[in-house]
């Protein structure tokens, strides 16, 4: 008995009966109940059999909230031993993965989020570290979770993981050393980490103001992304929750950050000439060139509308201002270039269309040093993509482009045959299905890219553009907000009275430039916006959406999958990751159980 209380107590001897070396199956009840047991052992082995229990098993995780498991769970991470705290840990982490909400909500209800915080503050252990966020990152899927997180989590999460694992401290004192790549610490806990920022990034403006002034958050994930920009490694899930992450944190910036009133246009500002720019650091690829060369140039323009003044600070940015600098485009623009994850690409066009809403001074500044960083052939070939949602966020990032004169200028001379290659019908679409609201994105960008542009309606004519725009007008097959969108388009072609007996010696009339609702498909819901402050909108993945208006863009910013479970067994010392095949679409996180949403 001695030797059991000091070290060896465990569920095999409590559940031994019989002759030796005889062991039967424990009811859950019964494990539950070992988990308030006085012999630390117990404890250790209960919470681990728990969570080798709960192993892609919703229904056993259930049974342990009906059977008060959690309480005891979450009451173990404020034990003294390192090896409860690894099991209890472990047990939750299953426990808050998956459909079932309620379990995150008992997690919550019972103090689990400050719980893991303490836990997370005293502890300097990676794999318990890795377990703690993971968890987090579960339990941030929920809506009723995700300010219990940012409330009582996000120093702790910043303090302890974000901050001195991400190299950025180092870094800022390293002098040149800080340029060369470096291997980033603790790569899980930083993707877990940023993948619960991403989520309780998305819901709402205060929890957004928290995170952009929260110190060294922003500053450590700009690092993270650019280092891994610098080792050409952007295609891991790490990146992918960063820059998910600064995307929301560039959503309404311009409406958000302190002192935002200071940066405010109430009209279109004329730009003026500046020194000579270092731009283009990048390089460009072959057809690219075309869009700045004479050819795209009226008589006349001497070119001086490319450039743009933006004064030099005294200072460095940092924190939340490192949001909008000019300097951030190269990151994005980095991305599209180098990226071939979805979720990657559509981050980054987000962010740059966040940063181009509004009128608003650092606005101005982003839009012209993206047309300098060759971003918009960049931005417009990337329409030809396979996945619907990135060809969205690149349709609505050319929208918020197209505020800039000059840049709108380039986009109906060279962009309009990559959008219209995105309207149904035609050959060019490669068997691509795209949703109503990326229809509806595309023909935004046009409607705003045409303007009162006679060049930009020819060149839509050239790429049977009208043919496309007049099927979705006629064929009855498409809703309300395709129509009334292809109908806009339609009437700004056929204003330009220079076009009209091309037009109709092509064969066209008057009436099939007219809008005809009462071929659409189906009533369609309507919300109102303005154009000036059309950003991605904060929605989780899988949330139901408001139809979009013609003049919003629509995307929602990313919510995060769960991070997966994690088996234990009796007879192990240390987790292990099960075998099994990643599911889910490239790029998105190993499904080896349900997601939330």
């Amino acid at each position: 008995m001695t030797m059991e209380r000091g070290s060896m107590a465990s569920l095999d001897s409590t559940l031994r009966k019989g002759p030796p070396g005889t062991w039967r199956q424990p009811e859950l009840p019964e494990v539950i109940a070992m988990l308030n047991f006085r012999l630390d052992p117990v404890k250790i082995n209960a919470a681990a059999f728990l969570q080798h229990l709960t192993f892609k098993n919703d229904k056993v995780k259930s049974e342990v909230r009906r059977l008060k498991g959690i309480p005891s769970l979450v009451s173990l991470l404020d034990h003294p031993t390192k090896d409860v705290h690894h099991s209890a840990c472990g047990a939750l982490k299953n426990i808050s993965f998956g459909r079932d909400q309620e379990n995150k909500i008992a997690i919550k209800n019972c103090d689990g989020v400050p719980a893991l915080v303490r836990l997370l503050r005293k502890t300097h252990d990676q794999d318990l570290t890795d377990t703690i966020t993971g968890t987090l990152w579960n339990l941030s899927s929920h809506d009723s979770v995700k300010m219990e997180i940012v409330d009582h989590a996000l120093h702790a999460l910043a303090d302890e993981v974000v901050v001195p694992h991400s190299g950025w401290e180092r870094a800022s004192h390293g002098g040149e050393e800080s340029c060369k790549p470096r291997h980033l610490e603790w790569e899980t806990a930083l993707t877990n980490t940023a993948g619960c920022l991403r989520n309780v990034s998305s819901e709402r403006s205060e929890a957004r103001r928290k995170l952009r002034e929260c110190t060294g958050l922003v500053d450590s994930l700009m690092y993270v992304v650019q280092s891994q920009i610098n080792r050409k490694d952007v295609d891991n899930k790490l990146v992918e929750n960063c820059v998910c992450l600064l995307r929301n944190l560039s959503y309404h910036v311009h409406r958000e950050v302190p002192g935002c009133e200071r940066y405010a246009e109430t009209a279109p500002v004329n730009q003026g000439p500046v020194p000579a720019n270092k731009g283009g650091c990048f390089g460009s690829r072959k057809g690219k060139d075309e869009w700045f060369s004479k050819a795209g140039k009226k008589d006349g323009d001497d070119g001086s509308g490319d450039v743009v003044d933006i004064p030099k600070r005294t200072t460095p940015a940092k924190g939340y201002e490192l949001l909008y600098q000019p300097e951030v485009v190269r990151v994005y623009t980095s991305l599209l270039r180098e990226s071939k994850n979805p979720s990657v690409l559509e981050a980054a066009a987000g962010a740059i269309q966040n940063l181009c809403a509004g009128r608003w001074t650092y606005g101005r500044y982003i839009r012209a040093t993206v047309r300098l960083e060759k971003g918009l052939p960049m931005i417009a070939e990337l329409l030809a993509h396979g996945n619907d949602r990135v060809v969205r966020a690149m349709s609505g990032a050319l929208r918020n482009l197209s505020i800039d004169n000059r840049n709108c200028q380039l986009l109906g001379l060279h962009a309009v045959p990559h959008l219209v290659a995105n309207l149904p019908g035609g050959q060019s679409q490669s068997g691509r299905t795209l949703s109503e609201e990326t229809v509806v994105s595309v023909l935004s960008t046009l409607t705003e890219v045409l303007g009162n542009s006679v060049d930009a309606a020819k060149t839509l004519r050239t790429s049977q553009g009208i043919e496309r725009l007049v099927l979705i007008n006629k064929d009855g097959k498409r809703s309300e907000r395709e129509v009334r969108g292809a109908g806009q388009v339609l009437q700004l072609v056929w204003a330009h009275k220079e076009l009209r007996k091309p037009l109709e010696k092509d064969g066209w009339k008057k009436t099939d430039f007219m809008v005809n609702l009462s071929a659409t498909n189906g009533p369609s819901t309507r919300a109102n916006g303005t154009y000036e402050d059309s950003t991605m909108p904060l929605l989780d993945r899988g949330e139901k959406r408001d139809m979009i208006p013609l003049n919003d863009l629509g995307p929602e910013a990313y919510s995060t999958l769960d991070q997966r479970e994690r088996r234990h067994t009796l007879d192990e010392t240390t987790d292990t990751l099960p075998r099994g095949v990643y599911g889910g679409r490239k790029g998105s996180l190993p499904l080896l159980d349900s997601y939330d949403g």
